[in-house]
């Protein structure tokens, strides 16, 4: 085996080197700024109608079943793929031109969410509930709405070279934002409760009041961030060259203008996805409707398992809230580098694996009691006197919630970038729109009998079958990496991946 010279093997350091560093230099793009504060605009409502009000709901004494059910306010992030052409090509009167098409969009959607979460606020769940899930579904309407133009706006910005990295950045935005909405939310309302314990509405009245300010980071970052410019001029076209023939055949002028809409703005984003992968398209939706599967149905029980567990408010929102969603930042941070270096396909299958396997320490946790003493024992180190240390369940909670929240950063990173180059840029917001709602529609179904399911069988079941339920998950991206290669839209010039770059990364 012939060996390298000297300046051979510098040769090979200094290319490693330097693409190690592109890979972390594309984090100081302002575009890549730009997306972070829209991350946090956009993760701020979500757990203000999941975790954080079914938090709200347990402490009230809201029956576990009643919660699972009241998650399905959040089936509008799945089904805002029905609105998404509205959002793609209608303008706003007066807002358009003032600031665009997709900021005015953005800037209505944020302005919807506050007022929302103030109407959640001011409602009693105790004596109003079917009102305090009404406002939570408003929520989640118009949240899933500054999605849609959030993730147009993503993919129209920057090529895709770009995407790993603004995708991480956004997700460090998101989890920030959780962090405020979840151990923020929390620990205000124990600090409005002035100390006392159990349930105290006007705590958690307050506590939602300060979570409605912060939605201000995303209507200011709305009104100064620039608006992308994408060249809608052929499909224009193609839409009055509709209207026009409609119109020679007799068709009356109204009728024509809605119907030569409804072709270019609803049935052309999803014919040209299907057109372009054909029966290939099956697979990967069933991939895009399963991959967040055990996160998902996992998560919408995790709060009140931390509940029935006794852990307090404080142990939760440090825990779970801060270091978990650090971890997960960490996760993303990391997930962006590595799919920079080593290719989407790959950190996709790894990122599915690991947060699978991790639900499984969740069971381990719900095997424990309070406080339980785990592990008793001494350590030394360099000849000094022996250090006593003891292993409780809490300090096994900060080790599953490290795990779950570093794999969870780093699929959530991967997911973003592989959904992000399966869209043709002149329906982004549309196929986005539709890859997004796939995603969370089936987990978020199922989901909602999470509730009854452990009341039945237990919390440990209840996690083994939620890290079952992420093995078809694998067997499909191996398949999808054997039989289906990326097929580039000849209307996106930004995106520079070839389809045998991708299908070769697994080989």
């Amino acid at each position: 085996m012939p060996k390298h010279s000297c300046f051979e093997a510098k040769t090979i350091s200094a290319i490693t080197k330097s693409s190690w560093w592109q890979a972390i230099s594309v984090y100081f793009e302002k575009r890549v700024a730009v997306l972070f504060l829209l991350g946090f605009s956009a993760g701020l409502p979500i757990l203000l109608v999941f975790g954080t009000l079914s938090f709200w709901l347990r402490e009230a004494g809201v029956d576990r079943a009643l919660i699972g059910f009241a998650s399905w306010a959040g089936l509008a992030y799945g089904f805002k793929w029905v609105w998404a052409p509205m959002v793609d090509r209608f303008s706003l009167p007066v807002l358009s031109n003032l600031l665009g098409r997709r900021r005015s969009w953005l800037l209505l959607s944020q302005l919807l969410i506050m007022a929302a979460i103030a109407g959640i606020a001011f409602t009693d769940p105790l004596e109003h509930l079917g009102l305090f899930v009404a406002f939570a579904v408003i929520v989640a309407f118009a949240s899933a709405t500054q999605d849609i133009v959030i993730d147009a706006y993503r993919i129209e910005s920057a090529p895709e070279k770009y995407q790993a990295a603004m995708s991480a950045s956004y997700l460090t935005g998101y989890r920030l934002a959780m962090i405020a909405a979840g151990a923020g939310a929390l620990t205000l309302a124990a600090l409005f409760a002035d100390g006392a314990q159990g349930y105290h509405r006007s705590a958690w009245t307050l506590s939602y009041l300060v979570m409605m300010c912060l939605m201000l980071i995303g209507v200011i970052t709305c009104l100064f961030c620039h608006e992308p410019d994408v060249d809608l001029r052929k499909s224009n076209a193609e839409q009055l060259e509709i209207q026009s023939n409609l119109i020679a055949n007799g068709m009356i002028p109204v009728f024509a203008r809605v119907i030569a809409w409804a072709q270019i703005s609803i049935f052309m984003p999803f014919a040209d996805f299907f057109l372009r992968y054909r029966w290939q398209a099956l697979l990967i939706l069933a991939l895009v409707a399963t991959y967040r599967i055990s996160d998902i149905v996992m998560g919408i029980m995790a709060n009140p398992f931390y509940v029935d567990m006794q852990f307090t408010k404080e142990q939760i929102a440090a825990v779970t809230k801060v270091f978990g969603v650090i971890m997960t930042l960490v996760g993303a941070g990391f997930g962006g580098i590595l799919i920079h270096k080593f290719g989407t396909m790959k950190i996709l299958f790894l990122g599915a694996l690991l947060s699978a396997a991790t639900n499984l320490t969740f069971a381990l946790l719900a095997m424990t009691k309070v406080d339980e003493v785990l592990y008793q024992g001494q350590l030394t180190l360099f000849s000094a006197e022996p250090w006593e240390f003891i292993v409780t369940n809490f300090h096994l909670l900060i080790a599953v919630i490290s795990l779950d929240n570093l794999s969870g950063g780093i699929a959530i990173s991967a997911f973003i970038t592989y959904l992000s180059s399966l869209t043709n840029r002149t329906f982004s917001a549309t196929q986005y729109a539709l890859f997004s709602s796939v995603m969370t529609l089936l987990p978020k179904f199922i989901a909602g009998f999470s509730g009854q399911f452990v009341n039945k069988f237990g919390y440990v079941h209840f996690f083994i079958a939620t890290a079952a339920i992420g093995i078809p998950v694998l067997i499909l991206i191996l398949l999808i990496n054997r039989y289906v290669t990326l097929q580039q839209a000849t209307t996106t010039p930004n995106q520079e991946t070839s389809g045998s770059e991708v299908t070769s990364e697994l080989k």
